[in-house]
């Protein structure tokens, strides 16, 4: 990937192929009139979600992001940002970990 740089669709597009590849979905979120949510809702076997907000390498979340991560947090949701490959399979390992441990 040298000289390549890495967008925030690509690592959305990794989020989906690692929760497909996990047996779940990774559904676009849109919720008109909310700016601020994330981008993706994350469903995996066994009823574990979570909403996911992707970024690029090494950029942060808003700070309007960043209150809508709160609120969400505030309700008990899961809610996490990934800015690279490796934020993706740490999700990925803690949702699936969770999910084990539930059942």
């Amino acid at each position: 990937m040298a000289g390549k740089t890495v967008s925030e669709k690509s690592i959305e597009d990794y989020l989906r192929l690692r929760v497909k590849q996990a047996g779940g979905r990774a559904y676009k979120f849109v919720s008109p009139g909310n700016a601020g949510v994330p981008d993706r809702l994350a469903i995996l076997p066994g009823g574990r979600i979570a909403f996911v907000e992707l970024k690029a390498p090494g950029k942060k979340p808003t700070a309007l992001q960043q209150k809508k991560i709160q609120e969400l947090r505030s309700l008990g949701v899961l809610v996490t940002w990934a800015d690279c490959r490796e934020a993706v399979d740490r999700i990925l390992v803690e949702l699936l970990a969770e999910k084990a441990g539930t059942q």
